[in-house]
């Protein structure tokens, strides 16, 4: 009987956000396996004792990233962690949209500002003539993310000083208008093999906010993904270091003004996987999880 846990985060008093989680313990569960959750962070946690340790639900790996990748290499060192903890530190700073770039892989256009990079930021680094987005390289759930007009960039340099002040390095991109029109596409690969998508609207309202709370999966719904998101979905995950061994992964997309797909983000640590609109692929996913597990045997 293999022993896997899935790690997740301590919601303290707050009822669980993660409604995937209670779904695979009890398919794992039916399947043969002594499944537990676990908080990562959780000290008394003997990491060592289990077969398999699958990342699911992290989600406050964003304020603490330091801690987060040492918790994922001292893992790595005492049993098997999905996915790898090289992954897992390359991912977690948005900075890889420059490698996928490198490698060809169609992405939307990013600059980075960080923290003492050029001097104090002003108006004049940032678009004049076009919408444009600002987030932080490390971030879930669009924290600290903001759409801004070009008139509205002096509040964009706002939030710009008060991200350097807190040692994070902003990201600048063009506000994609296609995803007012077809939304953004999340495409689920699961063992290797894309396991089912989704879409959702657009999550940057026009005036929201940076540091205000916003919807992380507007609207969402099934999705069939076209042959094209398909493939380009498959050349970012080949670009990735150590994609061999991905158990799991999520490819975000949207229309780039030309209408191709581009790659938005890469989720490869914690994504939610939808399964309350895909309830067929549960089975799926634990069989992927009990084959990764049985590999470490």
């Amino acid at each position: 009987m293999p022993r896997i846990a899935l790690a997740t985060y301590d919601p303290g008093a707050e009822p669980g956000r993660d409604g995937d989680l209670p779904v695979l313990l009890r398919a794992l569960s039916d399947a043969g396996a002594e499944a537990v959750a676990a908080h990562w962070d959780d000290p008394e946690v003997d990491w060592a004792g289990f077969d398999l340790v699958v990342i699911r639900s992290t989600w406050d790996y964003a304020w603490r990233a330091e801690e987060f990748v040492a918790w994922v290499e001292r893992v790595e060192r005492v049993t098997r962690l999905a996915n790898p903890a090289a992954v897992v530190r390359w991912n977690t700073d948005k900075r890889y949209l420059g490698d996928l770039a490198a490698a060809g892989v169609p992405v939307v256009p990013t600059r980075y500002l960080a923290p003492g990079d050029a001097g104090e930021v002003s108006v004049r680094d940032l678009p004049d003539d076009h919408e444009f987005v600002v987030k932080p390289t490390f971030g879930a759930g669009a924290r600290f993310a903001a759409r801004y007009t070009p008139d509205e960039r002096e509040t964009a340099v706002g939030q710009l000083a008060r991200m350097h002040d807190e040692g994070l390095t902003a990201m600048v991109q063009p506000y994609v208008a296609g995803i007012d029109v077809s939304g953004e596409r999340a495409l689920q690969f699961f063992g290797g093999r894309l396991l089912h998508a989704s879409r959702k609207r657009a999550v940057l309202a026009p005036g929201t906010a940076y540091d205000a709370d916003k919807v992380p999966h507007p609207d969402l719904e099934s999705w069939t993904p076209t042959p094209a998101e398909v493939a380009v979905a498959e050349r970012a995950l080949a670009a990735v270091p150590e994609a061999l061994e991905l158990l799991y992964a999520r490819v975000d997309l949207v229309d780039g003004d030309d209408g191709e797909p581009r790659v938005m983000e890469l989720e490869l640590i914690e994504p939610t996987l939808f399964l309350f609109l895909h309830p067929g692929s549960v089975d799926s996913v634990a069989a992927a999880i009990l084959k990764a597990a049985a590999a470490t045997a």
